[in-house]
């Protein structure tokens, strides 16, 4: 049972919307790359995890803090007697394992093992299942999920789980047999509970609302090459149609995500959204769907 979905991060929705209005560094590129990535990894796992059967509560994507230090956990699954904590890896291409770093064969870049940052995290996950005086085995592992991913050299005793021993993993999960009770639907909601919604590992570019190209782009191709058509907004770029109505409020969610200390307000959506439609389409767009405060003249939305 999915007790807790997967969605982009907020650091992964802000790279996004920064990489269609500024121009980033190449740094920045490979940084949002990898963010990409890693989702795109997690939610291939998530699909297949569907052909687990046993009773299981599944929690995705917690960020947990235990005597101030912070930890993530990609994938948590409760069974009747463990947990699995379940470190979702998207690499791709050739890397070996050498004095415990790791190396891609190619470039020769050095990238963090993730095993040491798994063994972190199982560190700090048990240290909190103790302050909640709770007693499950657990059991960690670092997944790769792509299959065009090949790991030379790995040793037989680390917590890792290769691209060919995905599906014989959750099979075996499948065969041992689990039964929940009240105890463990009461951890798992204490779990979810004790997520933390700011994430202090998130890492953004430096940007200021200036710099950032204003508009509505096409939500397919991020082409600012658009128009409008009876009640639509048509790239003319791919010719993907979405109603204004809709784009108007990807973009309000947007200038909020990035800019969460400025006021919503009609001007300000107006602004940002830039198009040749009239300051009364957005204000009525803006009472439709928030909730305003303030008087007339000063009006925000929330």
């Amino acid at each position: 049972m999915l007790l807790r979905g997967r969605s982009e991060s907020d650091e992964l929705m802000a790279m996004r919307y920064l990489n269609t209005r500024m121009e980033l560094t190449e740094k920045e590129k490979f940084h949002y790359s990898k963010l990409e990535k890693g989702f795109e990894g997690e939610v291939k796992f998530d699909l297949l995890a569907e052909s687990l059967q046993e009773e299981r509560y599944i929690i995705n994507d917690l960020l947990l803090e235990v005597n101030n230090s912070y930890f993530q956990l990609d994938t948590l699954i409760i069974s009747q007697g463990v947990i699995h904590l379940l470190d979702i890896k998207n690499f791709q291409g050739d890397c070996y394992l050498e004095s415990d770093k790791l190396y891609a064969m190619k470039t020769g870049r050095e990238y963090k093992n993730p095993v040491d940052q798994l063994k972190r995290s199982t560190t700090l996950f048990r240290q909190l299942l103790q302050n909640l005086k709770q007693n499950y085995l657990v059991e960690a592992s670092v997944l790769f999920i792509n299959p065009e991913f090949t790991l030379y050299q790995a040793p037989m005793d680390q917590p890792i789980i290769l691209p060919t021993q995905v599906n014989s993993f959750l099979k075996d999960l499948n065969k041992t047999l689990s039964k929940l009770n009240d105890g463990h639907k009461k951890l798992a909601q204490k779990l979810i509970s004790l997520h933390q919604t700011k994430n202090p590992f998130t890492v953004l570019p430096k940007y200021n609302y200036d710099q950032l190209q204003k508009g509505v782009y096409c939500k397919t191709c991020k082409s600012f090459l658009i128009y409008i058509k009876n009640n639509d907004f048509v790239c003319g770029k791919c010719g993907g149609h979405e109603k204004i109505e809709l784009a108007i409020l990807r973009n309000v969610e947007e200038f909020n995500l990035l800019f969460p200390d400025r006021k919503i307000t009609t001007h300000s959506i107006y602004e940002w959204c830039k198009v040749d439609l009239n300051k009364r389409t957005f204000c009525r767009i803006l009472k439709r769907n928030y909730t305003a405060f303030g008087n007339t003249r000063e009006t925000y939305y929330k």
